[in-house]
């Protein structure tokens, strides 16, 4: 790998999401913001979208980690599970192990007694649900009611759902229009602009132990953000080719044509000839444009 030859101490531009390498970008922090003050007010539900490969997990992992001590978290990263299941796994996250012989009732009893005894302890519980699109119709309402049980003071349960946008679509269906009501807080992740994606790929390196100068072209941003549309889990799958083929030829500064090669090999931003190399023709223009304008 490359990681001697850029002088790293770690692979700066893996997808597996790693707080450590979480970018405080304005609109990842606007939206952490809002979790947190969201948790603290301990009312609805609160939800997150975004496209494919918007840092959803990273952001949910960064949250959860930024809570005090005074929360009790539970995170169910595949929601995807019939009503009985996903309280099932709900209680596991919150410690509760009844009896794999108990009835319906006595379950609900001991899942409520250990809400309670949270509350008692001055802690607040918040379930994170990660890829909440997919969970069945009948699990989100099963959720809504549980989040019915409540306090003089507060509710005992607050729930957080980290979804695609189809998300919403599925919450618009009138059976659980209800849930849509709580919704308190809301937020929808955007790709990183040509700007945020810079400063993305130096923090990533320099969290990785880079200690160089510029390592990606101006003209590799810009195609880098045109190609990805700013979508951080792209970004780093075309950063990672590109240090490869640029480790292979032995430099040390990605260029357009490191990024364009790149891209043609992942097919999320392969593009036709004429759409890729025409684009790069319109930045090679409009530079050559631009250096004749300052020689005047």
């Amino acid at each position: 790998m490359y990681i001697e030859h850029f002088g790293l101490r770690e692979l700066p531009f893996n997808i597996t999401p790693d707080t450590s390498f979480f970018f405080a970008s304005s609109g990842y922090q606007e939206a952490l913001n809002t979790l947190l003050i969201a948790a603290r007010t301990g009312e609805g539900f609160i939800k997150i979208t975004g496209e494919v490969g918007a840092g959803k997990t990273m952001l949910c992992r960064k949250f959860m980690a930024s809570l005090g001590p005074e929360f009790k978290t539970a995170y169910i990263p595949n929601p995807y599970l019939e009503p009985q299941a996903l309280l099932q796994a709900l209680a596991e996250e919150l410690g509760v192990k009844p009896d794999p012989d108990i009835n319906q009732h006595s379950f609900m009893k001991s899942l409520t007694k250990a809400l309670l005894d949270y509350a008692r302890a001055g802690k607040r519980v918040v379930v994170c649900l990660d890829e909440a699109q997919a969970m069945p119709l009948e699990s989100l309402e099963a959720l809504r009611l549980l989040t019915n049980l409540e306090t003089e003071k507060r509710k005992l349960l607050q729930v957080v759902i980290f979804g695609q946008p189809e998300l919403d679509d599925k919450l618009n269906q009138a059976s659980i229009r209800q849930l849509k009501q709580r919704i308190t807080f809301e937020y929808r992740l955007s790709g990183l602009s040509r700007d945020e994606i810079n400063y993305y790929l130096n923090h990533r390196l320099i969290v990785a132990g880079y200690k160089g100068g510029r390592m990606f072209s101006p003209f590799a941003l810009l195609v880098l953000q045109r190609k990805t549309g700013g979508i951080p889990r792209l970004v780093n799958i075309l950063a990672h080719k590109a240090l490869l083929a640029v480790y292979g030829k032995g430099k040390r500064m990605v260029g357009l044509g490191d990024i364009m090669a790149a891209s043609q090999d992942t097919g999320a931003t392969r593009s036709t000839w004429w759409k890729g190399w025409g684009f790069v023709l319109l930045i090679l223009l409009a530079a050559a444009v631009a250096l004749w304008m300052g020689l005047k």
